[in-house]
């Protein structure tokens, strides 16, 4: 039993002083070491299949595809079974320890539990991820104008755990062993579960069982219930991922329902709720090209960087996988707060430019960092391989991209949704990512050289592909800057008037800044 006495009351928590909330750093540190898990496992997964199960660059980008595809996919039933039977505390539990078991099997023998091991992962990371991240949304009042720069930091989290996990794992994996490898990212689950359950308290009633549930007599039975359906769901992930036809069937299906779920809710809302929902799901399918893009990160570019590039990183040598799993996050740690506070600065002077504005811009970078990549084509070498130092650039260039759209697209799914469907409509932003990551599957098997090429046929099959993207994503991002007063005007009080409500508590809050 939970002692609410002595814990802060949410409004307590939502008044605090200052840049952020306290109890945002026991979520940060939560989901740091939780992206140690989830991206460790990410950055080996095509290395590991092309170069330990023998799979060609074409099978591997598709089941790396599917395999993304059903861990953003399983964030929707996480974020629902959340909201109406768990609760976010106990959802991310559960998943947390799928993970924990899932990276703990990998670690016994990663080539024999491959299939085994990815789909507790999957299902896992369904719990987790979209609960974390509303219950940072709930740290703040409706409105509040730091919300943003507190999902920027959040985001900074994430991309802390990416850059240790993903450059940890796969040097490991390469230079030691791959069991190994696979056990280190269950260390850290363990490590961020108990980093949660320490600090827990501090939340006050965030990420409680609904009281529906928890005082209903069948309560129990209900949270059992999803326990073991989720468990149920194991053998259906296991036929999905091993055979990717199952997986196009699936992705045909799961959209059209997930709509048809959340029209039925819209329903019972009123036109200024769902005005604002329609605005979110603008932004969400606007979202799914952009990770189709972005999310060649861990498929074609990955495979990219194994064969295609030289070692040297200005005066560094270097793996290019580590790189590839690494500058990305670094970038992100370095520029995340600052795009955030810049965001601030701007909202204070009343010249911030609007969300779809900056999704808008997101693209727009998107374009210049895969026109980079394809770039690299004219530094390669008689041994078919380029240089690490334009990719890393490319890299830096779609740094900005991600930070205008990813963290200012989790702050808005809780900003545009009702409270009641803040965990749907965060599993919706992820089962957005779903598609993309199916899509990258794609499009990386698309771009992929025949078998038995040489490493220059492989480098310009790549980066002809490359450059076809950049082409997309600039018509993409300069669509979304044309349509944003349009957006705007959907997303009305969330956009404007709650700024203008709340700019005279936030300036008091924030004298600390000056």
């Amino acid at each position: 039993m939970i002692d609410i006495q002595t814990q802060p009351t949410l409004s307590e928590i939502q008044n605090f002083k200052g840049k952020y909330p306290k109890q945002i750093w026991s979520l940060f540190f939560t989901e740091m070491w939780e992206r140690f898990c989830f991206y460790g496992n990410r950055g080996m997964l095509s290395v590991f299949m092309t170069d330990i199960l023998l799979m060609t660059k074409q099978e591997s980008s598709l089941k790396y595809g599917a395999i993304q595809a059903f861990v953003y996919a399983f964030t929707f039933l996480g974020g629902l079974f959340a909201d109406k039977i768990l609760g976010f505390r106990k959802s991310l539990f559960w998943g947390g320890l799928l993970m924990i078991v899932g990276s703990f099997l990998l670690g016994a023998d990663a080539q024999k539990f491959f299939y085994f091991g990815i789909c507790l992962i999957i299902v896992g990371t369904g719990f987790f991820k979209p609960n974390i991240s509303t219950m940072v949304g709930e740290l703040y009042h409706e409105g509040d104008i730091r919300r943003q720069a507190g999902f920027n930091l959040f985001y900074s989290g994430i991309n802390i755990g990416a850059l240790i996990g993903g450059a940890v794992c796969v040097s490991v994996g390469k230079m030691y062993s791959w069991n190994l490898a696979f056990s280190l990212s269950g260390i850290f689950m363990v490590i961020g579960l108990i980093t949660f359950y320490l600090s827990k308290k501090n939340l006050g009633t965030i990420g409680l069982q609904p009281q529906n549930i928890s005082k209903n007599k069948n309560g129990k039975i209900y949270e059992i219930g999803v326990y073991v359906l989720s468990l149920l769901s194991l053998p259906f992930v296991f036929m999905m991922i091993r055979n990717t036809d199952y997986t196009d069937l699936f992705m045909y299906i799961v959209g059209p329902l997930t709509l048809i779920y959340l029209f039925y809710e819209m329903s019972k809302l009123k036109w200024t709720e769902n005005r604002k929902l329609l605005a979110a799901l603008i932004f969400i399918t606007f979202s799914i090209f952009f990770w189709a893009f972005f999310e060649q990160a861990g498929g074609s570019l990955s495979l990219f960087a194994k064969d295609n590039l030289h070692t040297n990183l200005l005066f560094l040598n270097i793996d290019p996988n580590v790189v590839n799993n690494g500058v990305n996050s670094v970038f992100v740690i370095i520029f995340s707060p600052l795009v955030g506070l810049l965001w601030l600065a701007l909202a204070k002077r009343k010249i911030e430019p609007n969300a779809i504005v900056k999704f808008g811009l997101g693209f727009l970078f998107l374009a210049g960092a895969f026109f980079t990549f394809y770039y690299t084509r004219f530094f390669m070498t008689p041994d078919g391989k380029t240089s690490l130092n334009i990719f890393a650039l490319a890299y830096l260039i779609i740094t900005f991209g991600e930070l205008c759209l990813s963290p200012i697209g989790l702050s808005l799914m809780t900003q545009l949704s009702p409270k009641k469907l803040w965990g749907v409509m965060m599993g919706m932003w992820f089962l957005a990512s779903a598609y993309g990551q199916y899509a990258a599957g794609i499009l990386g098997a698309e771009m992929a050289a025949k078998p038995n090429a040489t490493l220059a046929e492989n480098l310009f099959a790549y980066t002809s592909g490359y450059k076809q993207l950049s082409f997309y994503a600039l018509i993409l991002g300069i669509v979304l800057i044309a349509i944003s007063p349009l957006v705007k005007k959907l997303m009305g009080k969330a956009n404007d008037e709650d700024k203008k409500n709340y700019e005279e508590d936030f300036n008091k809050k924030t004298m600390i800044y000056d």
